[in-house]
Protein backbone atom coordinates (compact mmCIF):
# COMPACT_ATOMS: atom_id res chain seq x y z
CA UNK A 1 0.00 0.00 0.00
CA UNK A 2 2.84 2.39 0.92
CA UNK A 3 4.86 1.78 -2.22
CA UNK A 4 1.90 1.91 -4.59
CA UNK A 5 0.88 5.32 -3.24
CA UNK A 6 -2.40 4.17 -1.73
CA UNK A 7 -4.34 6.67 0.33
CA UNK A 8 -6.41 4.50 2.63
CA UNK A 9 -6.49 6.42 5.92
CA UNK A 10 -6.36 3.32 8.10
CA UNK A 11 -3.23 2.06 6.33
CA UNK A 12 -1.49 5.43 6.62
CA UNK A 13 -2.32 5.63 10.31
CA UNK A 14 -0.94 2.14 10.86
CA UNK A 15 2.35 2.93 9.15
CA UNK A 16 2.65 6.32 10.88
CA UNK A 17 2.16 4.62 14.23
CA UNK A 18 5.07 2.27 13.58
CA UNK A 19 7.45 4.63 11.79
CA UNK A 20 7.19 7.30 14.46
CA UNK A 21 8.93 4.89 16.81
CA UNK A 22 12.14 4.69 14.78
CA UNK A 23 12.38 8.27 13.49
CA UNK A 24 15.04 10.59 14.93
CA UNK A 25 15.89 13.64 12.82
CA UNK A 26 18.76 14.56 15.15
CA UNK A 27 20.91 12.17 13.10
CA UNK A 28 21.03 14.74 10.31
CA UNK A 29 23.57 17.26 11.53
CA UNK A 30 24.51 18.91 8.24
CA UNK A 31 26.22 21.96 9.66
CA UNK A 32 24.98 25.21 8.17
CA UNK A 33 22.56 23.33 5.91
CA UNK A 34 20.67 22.18 9.01
CA UNK A 35 19.58 25.74 9.76
CA UNK A 36 17.38 25.86 6.67
CA UNK A 37 13.74 24.68 7.15
CA UNK A 38 12.97 21.27 5.72
CA UNK A 39 11.42 21.27 2.26
CA UNK A 40 8.23 19.26 2.58
CA UNK A 41 8.42 18.21 -1.06
CA UNK A 42 11.08 15.53 -1.52
CA UNK A 43 12.87 16.21 -4.80
CA UNK A 44 15.96 14.73 -6.41
CA UNK A 45 18.85 14.69 -6.49
CA UNK A 46 19.07 13.02 -3.07
CA UNK A 47 21.95 11.53 -1.12
CA UNK A 48 21.32 9.14 1.78
CA UNK A 49 23.78 7.82 4.37
CA UNK A 50 23.20 4.24 5.59
CA UNK A 51 25.27 2.89 8.48
CA UNK A 52 25.27 -0.63 9.87
CA UNK A 53 26.36 -1.29 13.45
CA UNK A 54 26.67 -4.52 15.38
CA UNK A 55 27.15 -3.65 19.08
CA UNK A 56 27.55 -6.64 21.36
CA UNK A 57 25.68 -4.81 24.15
CA UNK A 58 24.13 -1.33 24.68
CA UNK A 59 27.15 -0.17 26.70
CA UNK A 60 29.56 -0.91 23.84
CA UNK A 61 30.59 2.06 21.64
CA UNK A 62 29.19 1.23 18.18
CA UNK A 63 31.67 0.70 15.35
CA UNK A 64 30.24 1.47 11.91
CA UNK A 65 30.86 -1.94 10.33
CA UNK A 66 29.12 -0.92 7.09
CA UNK A 67 28.97 2.57 5.57
CA UNK A 68 26.88 2.87 2.41
CA UNK A 69 25.73 5.90 0.46
CA UNK A 70 22.76 5.93 -1.89
CA UNK A 71 22.56 8.63 -4.55
CA UNK A 72 19.23 9.21 -6.32
CA UNK A 73 19.38 11.46 -9.40
CA UNK A 74 17.10 14.40 -10.12
CA UNK A 75 14.56 12.32 -12.07
CA UNK A 76 14.31 9.88 -9.10
CA UNK A 77 14.08 6.90 -11.43
CA UNK A 78 16.90 4.81 -9.99
CA UNK A 79 19.60 4.74 -7.31
CA UNK A 80 23.37 4.35 -7.18
CA UNK A 81 24.79 2.55 -4.17
CA UNK A 82 28.45 2.70 -3.08
CA UNK A 83 30.43 1.91 0.07
CA UNK A 84 33.14 3.51 2.16
CA UNK A 85 35.62 0.85 3.38
CA UNK A 86 35.33 0.42 7.13
CA UNK A 87 39.13 0.75 7.47
CA UNK A 88 39.44 3.80 5.18
CA UNK A 89 42.18 6.05 6.61
CA UNK A 90 40.71 9.54 6.91
CA UNK A 91 40.89 12.79 8.85
CA UNK A 92 38.42 12.64 11.75
CA UNK A 93 37.35 16.15 12.87
CA UNK A 94 37.24 17.38 16.44
CA UNK A 95 34.00 17.03 18.39
CA UNK A 96 33.43 19.14 21.49
CA UNK A 97 30.61 17.04 22.94
CA UNK A 98 32.63 13.82 23.08
CA UNK A 99 36.01 15.48 23.51
CA UNK A 100 37.42 13.90 20.34
CA UNK A 101 40.45 15.77 18.99
CA UNK A 102 41.08 16.17 15.28
CA UNK A 103 43.24 13.27 14.13
CA UNK A 104 43.71 10.68 11.39
CA UNK A 105 42.39 7.14 11.76
CA UNK A 106 40.09 4.46 10.41
CA UNK A 107 36.70 5.82 9.42
CA UNK A 108 34.74 3.17 11.35
CA UNK A 109 36.20 4.50 14.62
CA UNK A 110 34.57 7.93 14.20
CA UNK A 111 31.14 6.76 15.33
CA UNK A 112 32.52 4.82 18.31
CA UNK A 113 34.62 7.77 19.47
CA UNK A 114 31.86 10.33 18.98
CA UNK A 115 29.34 8.21 20.87
CA UNK A 116 31.28 8.34 24.16
CA UNK A 117 29.78 11.37 25.92
CA UNK A 118 30.13 11.92 29.67
CA UNK A 119 30.59 8.23 30.39
CA UNK A 120 27.48 7.23 28.45
CA UNK A 121 26.78 5.97 24.92
CA UNK A 122 25.26 8.67 22.70
CA UNK A 123 24.71 6.94 19.35
CA UNK A 124 23.27 10.08 17.74
CA UNK A 125 26.37 12.14 18.50
CA UNK A 126 28.55 9.30 17.22
CA UNK A 127 26.56 9.19 13.99
CA UNK A 128 26.88 12.96 13.59
CA UNK A 129 30.67 12.75 13.89
CA UNK A 130 30.77 9.92 11.35
CA UNK A 131 28.51 11.89 9.00
CA UNK A 132 30.78 14.93 9.25
CA UNK A 133 33.82 12.73 8.60
CA UNK A 134 32.21 11.24 5.48
CA UNK A 135 31.08 14.65 4.22
CA UNK A 136 34.55 16.14 4.70
CA UNK A 137 36.16 13.23 2.85
CA UNK A 138 33.75 13.09 -0.09
CA UNK A 139 32.89 16.78 -0.36
CA UNK A 140 29.16 15.95 -0.17
CA UNK A 141 27.74 19.04 1.53
CA UNK A 142 24.74 17.38 3.17
CA UNK A 143 22.74 14.18 3.44
CA UNK A 144 19.02 14.41 2.71
CA UNK A 145 18.21 11.35 4.82
CA UNK A 146 20.08 8.90 7.01
CA UNK A 147 19.59 5.60 8.79
CA UNK A 148 21.33 3.44 11.38
CA UNK A 149 20.72 -0.28 11.02
CA UNK A 150 21.44 -2.49 14.02
CA UNK A 151 22.27 -5.93 12.66
CA UNK A 152 20.94 -7.69 15.75
CA UNK A 153 17.41 -6.52 14.98
CA UNK A 154 18.03 -6.43 11.23
CA UNK A 155 17.98 -10.22 11.22
CA UNK A 156 14.33 -10.07 12.26
CA UNK A 157 13.51 -7.84 9.29
CA UNK A 158 15.02 -10.39 6.90
CA UNK A 159 13.12 -13.16 8.70
CA UNK A 160 9.90 -11.18 8.30
CA UNK A 161 10.58 -11.00 4.56
CA UNK A 162 11.12 -14.75 4.50
CA UNK A 163 14.62 -14.49 3.02
CA UNK A 164 15.88 -12.94 -0.21
CA UNK A 165 16.80 -14.00 -3.74
CA UNK A 166 20.22 -12.93 -5.00
CA UNK A 167 23.04 -14.02 -7.29
CA UNK A 168 26.02 -15.63 -5.53
CA UNK A 169 28.97 -14.21 -7.43
CA UNK A 170 31.72 -16.42 -5.93
CA UNK A 171 32.17 -19.64 -3.97
CA UNK A 172 32.20 -18.72 -0.28
CA UNK A 173 32.60 -20.74 2.91
CA UNK A 174 31.33 -19.46 6.23
CA UNK A 175 33.84 -18.53 8.90
CA UNK A 176 31.11 -18.60 11.54
CA UNK A 177 28.30 -21.09 10.85
CA UNK A 178 27.73 -24.78 10.18
CA UNK A 179 25.71 -26.05 7.17
CA UNK A 180 22.67 -26.08 9.48
CA UNK A 181 23.13 -22.43 10.46
CA UNK A 182 24.49 -23.14 13.94
CA UNK A 183 27.53 -21.44 15.46
CA UNK A 184 30.70 -23.40 14.64
CA UNK A 185 32.54 -24.67 17.76
CA UNK A 186 35.77 -23.00 18.82
CA UNK A 187 39.08 -24.80 18.59
CA UNK A 188 40.31 -26.15 21.91
CA UNK A 189 43.45 -24.10 21.42
CA UNK A 190 41.39 -20.90 21.08
CA UNK A 191 39.31 -20.28 24.21
CA UNK A 192 36.89 -17.36 24.26
CA UNK A 193 39.38 -15.25 26.19
CA UNK A 194 42.06 -15.67 23.51
CA UNK A 195 42.50 -13.58 20.37
CA UNK A 196 42.79 -16.16 17.59
CA UNK A 197 42.44 -14.93 13.99
CA UNK A 198 40.30 -17.91 12.92
CA UNK A 199 39.06 -19.60 16.11
CA UNK A 200 36.39 -21.95 14.72
CA UNK A 201 36.51 -25.54 13.53
CA UNK A 202 34.29 -28.18 11.97
CA UNK A 203 31.92 -28.24 8.95
CA UNK A 204 31.12 -24.90 7.32
CA UNK A 205 28.09 -23.48 5.56
CA UNK A 206 28.94 -22.89 1.91
CA UNK A 207 27.50 -20.77 -0.90
CA UNK A 208 28.06 -21.84 -4.50
CA UNK A 209 28.55 -19.40 -7.35
CA UNK A 210 25.36 -19.03 -9.42
CA UNK A 211 24.42 -17.38 -12.68
CA UNK A 212 20.84 -16.77 -11.59
CA UNK A 213 19.33 -15.56 -8.30
CA UNK A 214 19.02 -18.27 -5.66
CA UNK A 215 16.69 -18.19 -2.66
CA UNK A 216 18.58 -17.73 0.60
CA UNK A 217 17.08 -18.32 4.01
CA UNK A 218 17.44 -15.31 6.34
CA UNK A 219 20.41 -16.78 8.22
CA UNK A 220 22.11 -17.74 4.95
CA UNK A 221 21.77 -14.26 3.45
CA UNK A 222 23.14 -12.54 6.53
CA UNK A 223 25.96 -15.05 6.88
CA UNK A 224 26.96 -14.75 3.22
CA UNK A 225 27.26 -10.95 3.30
CA UNK A 226 29.21 -11.13 6.56
CA UNK A 227 32.18 -13.04 5.16
CA UNK A 228 35.39 -11.08 4.51
CA UNK A 229 38.34 -13.44 4.98
CA UNK A 230 40.42 -14.84 2.09
CA UNK A 231 40.40 -18.32 3.65
CA UNK A 232 36.58 -18.23 3.31
CA UNK A 233 36.91 -17.65 -0.44
CA UNK A 234 36.74 -13.84 -0.29
CA UNK A 235 40.10 -12.81 -1.80
CA UNK A 236 39.51 -9.05 -1.77
CA UNK A 237 38.41 -9.13 1.87
CA UNK A 238 36.30 -6.12 2.82
CA UNK A 239 36.00 -4.95 -0.82
CA UNK A 240 34.24 -8.19 -1.76
CA UNK A 241 32.11 -7.91 1.36
CA UNK A 242 31.11 -4.36 0.39
CA UNK A 243 29.91 -5.65 -2.98
CA UNK A 244 27.92 -8.45 -1.35
CA UNK A 245 26.34 -5.99 1.09
CA UNK A 246 25.30 -3.74 -1.80
CA UNK A 247 23.83 -6.72 -3.65
CA UNK A 248 21.99 -7.72 -0.49
CA UNK A 249 20.49 -4.23 0.03
CA UNK A 250 19.32 -4.28 -3.59
CA UNK A 251 17.78 -7.75 -3.12
CA UNK A 252 16.04 -6.64 0.08
CA UNK A 253 14.63 -3.54 -1.60
CA UNK A 254 13.27 -5.66 -4.45
CA UNK A 255 11.76 -8.13 -1.98
CA UNK A 256 10.18 -5.40 0.17
CA UNK A 257 8.62 -3.70 -2.86
CA UNK A 258 7.15 -6.89 -4.28
CA UNK A 259 3.39 -7.41 -4.37
CA UNK A 260 3.71 -10.42 -2.09
CA UNK A 261 4.85 -8.05 0.67
CA UNK A 262 2.97 -4.79 0.16
CA UNK A 263 -0.39 -6.56 -0.19
CA UNK A 264 0.19 -8.83 2.83
CA UNK A 265 -0.80 -6.85 5.94
CA UNK A 266 0.43 -9.56 8.30
CA UNK A 267 3.87 -9.70 6.68
CA UNK A 268 4.11 -5.90 6.45
CA UNK A 269 3.26 -5.61 10.13
CA UNK A 270 6.03 -8.08 11.02
CA UNK A 271 8.51 -6.06 8.97
CA UNK A 272 7.49 -2.83 10.71
CA UNK A 273 7.71 -4.56 14.11
CA UNK A 274 11.24 -5.66 13.28
CA UNK A 275 12.16 -2.21 11.95
CA UNK A 276 11.27 -0.74 15.31
CA UNK A 277 13.98 -2.89 16.89
CA UNK A 278 16.68 -2.40 14.28
CA UNK A 279 16.28 0.93 12.50
CA UNK A 280 16.75 4.60 13.31
CA UNK A 281 15.71 6.90 10.44
CA UNK A 282 16.09 10.62 9.79
CA UNK A 283 14.18 12.16 6.91
CA UNK A 284 15.12 15.82 7.26
CA UNK A 285 11.66 16.89 8.37
CA UNK A 286 9.80 14.37 6.20
CA UNK A 287 8.51 11.19 7.80
CA UNK A 288 9.16 7.66 6.45
CA UNK A 289 5.71 7.50 4.86
CA UNK A 290 6.41 10.64 2.82
CA UNK A 291 9.76 9.18 1.74
CA UNK A 292 8.03 5.96 0.70
CA UNK A 293 5.63 7.88 -1.52
CA UNK A 294 8.40 10.05 -2.97
CA UNK A 295 10.60 7.08 -3.88
CA UNK A 296 7.90 4.79 -5.20
CA UNK A 297 9.08 5.41 -8.77
CA UNK A 298 12.63 4.18 -8.15
CA UNK A 299 13.25 1.13 -10.34
CA UNK A 300 14.95 -1.36 -8.03
CA UNK A 301 15.93 -3.61 -10.97
CA UNK A 302 17.95 -0.72 -12.41
CA UNK A 303 19.67 0.13 -9.12
CA UNK A 304 23.42 0.27 -9.79
CA UNK A 305 25.99 -0.92 -7.24
CA UNK A 306 29.44 0.62 -7.53
CA UNK A 307 32.90 -0.58 -6.53
CA UNK A 308 35.58 1.90 -5.52
CA UNK A 309 38.75 -0.23 -5.42
CA UNK A 310 41.58 0.36 -3.01
CA UNK A 311 44.32 -1.22 -0.95
CA UNK A 312 46.32 -0.97 2.24
CA UNK A 313 47.97 2.27 3.38
CA UNK A 314 51.23 1.84 5.31
CA UNK A 315 53.66 4.00 7.25
CA UNK A 316 57.25 4.22 6.09
CA UNK A 317 58.24 1.50 8.58
CA UNK A 318 55.60 -0.87 7.17
CA UNK A 319 52.96 -0.50 9.88
CA UNK A 320 49.40 -0.82 8.54
CA UNK A 321 47.32 2.34 8.91
CA UNK A 322 44.14 1.40 7.08
CA UNK A 323 42.79 1.46 3.53
CA UNK A 324 42.96 4.05 0.77
CA UNK A 325 41.25 4.35 -2.62
CA UNK A 326 43.44 3.53 -5.61
CA UNK A 327 43.77 5.47 -7.74
CA UNK A 328 42.70 8.33 -5.50
CA UNK A 329 41.83 10.48 -8.50
CA UNK A 330 39.15 8.01 -9.63
CA UNK A 331 37.40 8.16 -6.26
CA UNK A 332 37.74 11.95 -6.15
CA UNK A 333 36.26 12.26 -9.64
CA UNK A 334 33.41 9.92 -8.70
CA UNK A 335 32.57 11.92 -5.57
CA UNK A 336 32.54 15.06 -7.71
CA UNK A 337 30.10 13.37 -10.10
CA UNK A 338 27.85 12.55 -7.12
CA UNK A 339 27.94 16.16 -5.96
CA UNK A 340 27.10 17.40 -9.46
CA UNK A 341 24.44 14.71 -10.08
CA UNK A 342 26.08 13.27 -13.19
CA UNK A 343 26.84 9.75 -11.97
CA UNK A 344 25.23 8.09 -15.02
CA UNK A 345 27.49 9.84 -17.51
CA UNK A 346 30.53 9.30 -15.30
CA UNK A 347 29.89 5.55 -15.21
CA UNK A 348 29.53 5.46 -18.99
CA UNK A 349 33.10 6.77 -19.14
CA UNK A 350 34.24 4.48 -16.29
CA UNK A 351 32.31 1.20 -16.75
CA UNK A 352 34.82 -0.73 -14.66
CA UNK A 353 33.37 0.83 -11.51
CA UNK A 354 29.99 -0.86 -12.06
CA UNK A 355 29.58 -4.20 -10.30
CA UNK A 356 28.80 -7.00 -12.71
CA UNK A 357 25.49 -7.78 -11.02
CA UNK A 358 24.29 -4.31 -12.12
Amino acid sequence: MVVSGGTMVGGQALVAKYTGGFTNNDLLDNGAAQAAPADKEIKGPLTILLVGIDPRKPSTPPLSDSILIAHIPADMSTAYLFSMPRDLYVDIPADAKSGVRAHSGKINSAMALGSQVNGKIDVVNGFQLLSKTVRNYTGIDKFDAAAIINFGGFKKMVEALGGVSMVIDMDVKSEHLTPEGKQRPRKSSCPVTSDCPHPYTGPQASYKKSSKPVRLQPWQALDYVRQRYPNAGVPMSDYDRQRHQQQFIKAMAKEAMSKSVITDVKKLTKILDAAGESLTFAGGGNDPLEWAFALKGVNVDDMTTIKLPGGGKFESDGDYLGEEFRPATTADDFFKAVREDRVASFLLDNPGLVNKDS
